[in-house]
């Protein structure tokens, strides 16, 4: 492919090139020219030539008037320009000034008239400009002399004060003079009138009595007067189209003069002569002559040979015009204007009421060359559409000011062109995917921006067939651009999105992807704690003691407190399991079987603990509904709310209302895994846990309530028993605790309940006191506390759960002359409960270890000893958790690489594992492991432990101590792993992969640190 660029064919005028052309550079004033006034390019003859391209119109127009004025015969006297606004009228009228002056200092006069119909001797020119007449005021000629219509301002230019004299009644009064008295004022001397702008006058003169039909009469006076005048040409100027109707910003007053002068000549028999002064298939050179002082147009022809072969090449893809063969003739005639450029001007742009055609276009296009010199993008092989950019502030003025597309800012913003601070779409698709390329999202987008400017709803918008024609070139990859594209349509908030609909913005913003733009920017920190905060939300409540995302044994209590049993709820990124069940989570297993800080010893109060997991495969859906929740929420403030229509306004109050509820239940549906203690344990597994999977119906019954679904399904299956239910038979619970030896305390046998998988876990204590009222009413036991027996028969009275209150089977009862109660004599002694059973609550317990702990979950980022500067991130739960919370931080900082990273493991048997996994990690540069603690050995010895080096190392250390710790009587070890990555390690992918590798046998709680700077 070709890699000549437009920058090695192409030199641009040195006023474009420094972007010093004004809006006044592009838009002429004939009064200024007049007065030698204005801009160089307008008032020096060579220069006005030079940047004006000869046009077959100019060149008639200079040759008929110039024959007019040189020898008077055999031309006609009056012309008439017909063209649109902005179509180069007020331009041939300049042209027209500096021919009449001689074109003195012009080498390149050839181009545009004989040499010979160049005007010798002095021509009189006199200029009316509608623009700058002041008919209220009167506009000052010199000194006190003040001209109020257009036959005052031409007298005095014709004659001076004495030809202004001699109609100054007639300018005062605003009545027209007559034939005569206007042909005095042109005398023997050859004479140029110029009318520009007549519309104009004729707006401002509106409300004056007879001002209309008073200009119908001077221009009728001034067409026989110019007639009856060998050597004087009259030139007027008329914004209308081929089919002789008006219709730019004054249609009106142009379409009244039209009829008018057709009446004035259809009455006196003068025909004017019609002459455009730019013809459609001249304005490519119009513009290469203004916009570029040199074009090397054989080298531009190998471009344009090599956009062909690549039109060809690809010709299934793009639109019909890309085989047409007059579009390559287009090309190279217009090179470097690729062809859609001034297709898309004409065809659509040039709809717009407020487009100037040949001048909208060269302000354009003039600033577009300005802007693509300074950057110099190596793709530019050719000008195209899509180095229009409405990001650009001069640009950008043009289309929301000056044509009036305002409607489309919010578009720009959004989807092509942020402001500071904010990002546009385009901007994050091409920073993600295609640093270091061209910017396909931004090409695309503003390709869809210029076809989506067009008056008629028709003309508006852009097939991805003719979107690949306009943009591709010898050094844009068409499959790079379809992806850009597609990913573009997908997100794009402004896009009409209708099905069918070509690619075009809309006013409004599709709320669709507004609503999915703002998900994409939600915060993951943000959306991490929102969502943690419902999640603990949902699962507490008033019938079991919740404990939010534990991240070991020790974060779980073993005793009773509250008397509530308790739902640990565990951490999504901790543990969660698929839609079957194939083991118990390993996290899930220890926190049942073990409690303390180093979860070294043995839980009690198994019963009355149960958990609820979520479930792989609706992650992303909780996680993406409290997404749109939170995007819902930031799109309801009152800034952002303006931004959108009225109705859109409406709907994403309702959404915003209804998104509550949408994460509710989509937390439900995620967290529906139930691990409860039961003897009837999951096969294979290790410890009596039980499952039970929640139906996403019943999990979204009531959003909000994820406790009460819980608590329902361990009623349903029997495990769980609330104040209103029946207790189990008093015969069952004797034979399942330790009652079945005889007696019990009420507080042990309560206890049981808490403690043996076997019986239902208790909501409070109705229902235990329930089943020991009846037991005593079936007569299965004996209660006493101190004096107090109660047995079969007696009336009811009250139930203490305490030491001092015991359960006897009725046969101990018996037995022990407990029940029936004793006959009273003076001397008996009454048995004492004991003194052949066991004491009552007897039961036995396994002792553990407890610890103060860090609270878990602690994060933060903050600047320490790692260089000026740098940054060191925190995390602490369990390890997986821990270190995604790390690098979310250090995304949300912009930090690109970590250098450093520290684990210390609070856990023992995990910090072991954890020895073996770190010779597995190939990416870190430098692997450290410290092992730091004491332990004290069963025969009362004491070993002191430190360690410091390579993981090799500390394998046979590792290997020698885990026997020597799980037989200590007391131990307190420290284990922590330093991974040092010179060139540091890459957020994404690759701290994915070691969040993989450190998790894969560790899965306790820890406490991580990294650091932003590399190594050196």
């Amino acid at each position: 492919m070709s890699s000549v660029t437009i920058f090695d064919l192409c030199v641009p005028r040195r006023d474009v090139l420094a972007g010093t052309s004004s809006d006044s550079d592009f838009a002429a004033d004939l009064s200024h020219v007049i007065k030698n006034q204005g801009p160089e390019e307008y008032i020096k003859p060579h220069l006005f030539f030079a940047n004006t391209y000869p046009t077959r119109g100019l060149k008639n127009l200079l040759a008929n008037v110039c024959a007019r004025l040189t020898d008077g015969g055999g031309v006609s006297a009056i012309f008439r320009l017909d063209t649109s606004f902005g179509g180069g009228k007020t331009h041939g009228l300049i042209a027209l000034v500096h021919a009449a002056r001689g074109m003195r200092g012009v080498s390149n006069s050839g181009e545009f008239i004989d040499a010979q119909l160049i005007p010798t001797e002095e021509v009189r020119v006199a200029a009316f400009d509608g623009e700058n007449a002041d008919p209220a005021n009167g506009r000052r000629m010199s000194g006190d002399v003040l001209a109020y219509t257009p036959w005052g301002e031409i007298a005095y230019a014709l004659a001076g004060r004495e030809g202004y004299e001699r109609v100054r009644r007639s300018d005062e009064e605003g009545i027209a003079p007559g034939a005569e008295t206007l042909a005095e004022l042109f005398g023997s001397k050859p004479a140029l009138i110029l009318l520009d702008e007549l519309a104009i006058y004729l707006r401002k003169v509106k409300s004056r009595p007879n001002a209309r039909d008073q200009l119908t009469a001077f221009l009728t006076s001034l067409f026989k007067a110019v007639e009856s005048s060998p050597r004087a040409a009259l030139v007027y100027t008329l914004a209308v189209g081929k089919d002789g109707r008006a219709g730019d910003a004054y249609g009106d007053e142009n379409q009244f003069l039209a009829d008018r002068l057709a009446e004035a000549k259809s009455v006196s028999a003068r025909k004017a002569t019609l002459l455009n002064p730019t013809e459609d298939d001249e304005t490519v050179e119009v513009l290469l002559r203004r916009l570029f002082e040199h074009v090397d147009r054989d080298r531009a022809g190998e471009v344009v040979d090599t956009y062909r072969a690549l039109w060809n090449e690809h010709r299934g893809a793009l639109a019909t015009e890309a085989t047409k063969p007059e579009t390559a003739s287009e090309f190279r005639r217009g090179y470097p204007l690729h062809p859609d450029v001034l297709g898309t001007f004409t065809s659509k742009t040039a709809t717009l009421a407020d487009f100037q055609r040949v001048r909208g276009m060269l302000r354009i296009l003039g600033r577009t060359v300005a802007r693509l010199w300074a950057a110099r993008p190596t793709d530019a092989t050719a000008i195209h559409l899509h180095h229009i950019d409405p990001g650009y502030e001069p640009i950008r003025q043009e289309f929301m000011t000056r044509l009036g597309q305002a409607m489309y800012l919010p578009a720009v913003r959004n989807d092509i062109a942020g402001e500071t601070g904010k990002r546009a779409l385009v901007q994050e698709i091409d920073d993600e995917n295609h640093r270091g390329l061209p910017p396909y999202a931004a090409y695309a987008s503003r390709t869809i921006f210029m076809h989506t400017l067009a008056f008629n709803e028709n003309l508006k918008g852009v097939t991805p067939e003719h979107l690949r024609f306009s943009i591709v070139g010898p050094k844009i990859d068409i499959s790079f651009l379809e992806a850009a594209r597609q990913k573009f349509v997908a997100n794009s908030a402004y896009l009409d999105d209708r099905p069918g609909a070509p690619m075009r913005f809309l006013a409004e913003a599709n709320l669709t992807q507004v609503i999915r733009r703002q998900e994409a920017n939600v915060d993951p920190g943000e959306l991490r704690a929102q969502l943690n905060d419902r999640i603990k939300s949902i699962f507490s409540g008033t019938t079991l003691e919740s404990v939010p995302f534990p991240g070991g044994p020790w974060d779980v209590p073993d005793e009773v407190g509250n008397g509530r049993p308790l739902l640990a709820v565990m951490s999504y990124d901790a543990c969660s399991m698929g839609a079957g069940v194939e083991a118990v989570p390993d996290l899930v297993a220890r926190i049942y079987e073990r409690k303390g800080s180093e979860g070294g010893s043995l839980r009690s109060l198994r019963n009355n603990l149960a958990f609820v997991v979520a479930e792989d495969a609706r992650l992303d859906d909780m996680r993406r509904k409290m997404a749109r929740r939170l995007a819902l929420r930031e799109l309801k403030a009152p800034e952002r709310l303006q931004e959108l229509a009225e109705h859109q306004q409406a709907k994403v109050r309702e959404l915003e209302a209804r998104s509550e509820a949408e994460v509710a239940i989509a937390i439900q549906q995620c967290y529906r895994h139930v691990f409860y203690s039961s003897k009837h344990r999951v096969s294979g597994a290790s410890v009596d846990l039980a499952h039970s999977a929640l139906d996403t119906h019943s999990a979204s019954e009531k959003p909000g309530s994820g406790q009460s679904q819980i608590v329902r399904a361990l009623r349903e299956l029997g495990r769980l028993r609330t104040p209103e239910d029946e207790p189990d038979a008093p015969s069952y619970t004797r034979d399942r605790t330790p009652l079945r030896k005889g007696q019990i305390t009420t507080a042990a046998l309560r206890d049981e309940f808490r403690k043996d998988p076997s019986l239902p876990m208790l909501i409070g204590d109705d229902v235990f006191i329930k089943g020991i009222r009846r037991g005593i009413e079936q007569g299965e036991y004996v209660y006493r506390r101190g004096d107090l027996l109660y047995g079969k028969g007696d009336p009811h009275t009250s139930v203490q759960i305490d030491e001092q209150a015991s359960v006897f089977t009725m046969a101990y009862a018996t037995e022990h002359g407990i029940w029936p109660r004793p006959t009273p004599k003076p001397s008996s002694v009454e048995p004492k409960p004991g003194d052949s059973a066991p004491p009552p609550g007897s039961t036995g317990t396994i002792g553990g270890e407890s610890g103060d702990r860090p609270q878990s979950g602690t994060t933060g980022p903050m600047t320490n000893g790692a260089g000026d500067g740098a940054l060191t991130f925190t995390a602490e739960g369990v390890l997986r958790e821990a270190l995604i919370r790390l690098w979310e931080q250090a995304k949300a900082r912009n930090i690109k690489k970590l250098g450093h990273l520290t684990v210390r493991m609070f856990d023992a048997g995990d910090a072991f594992r954890l020895v073996g996994v770190m010779n597995a990690v190939r990416i870190a540069d430098e692997k450290k492991v410290v092992l730091e603690g004491a332990y004290e050995t069963a025969g009362g010895s004491t070993v002191q432990i430190e360690y410091h080096g390579s993981p090799t190392d500390a394998g046979p250390l590792k290997d020698f101590l885990e026997p020597q710790l799980r037989a200590a009587k007391d131990k307190q070890v420290q284990a922590r792993f330093e991974l040092a990555f010179n060139d540091g390690i890459g957020l994404g992918e690759p701290c994915d992969k070691l969040t993989e590798q450190l998790t894969k046998f560790a899965t306790g709680s820890a406490y991580v640190e990294a650091t932003a700077e590399a190594k050196p």
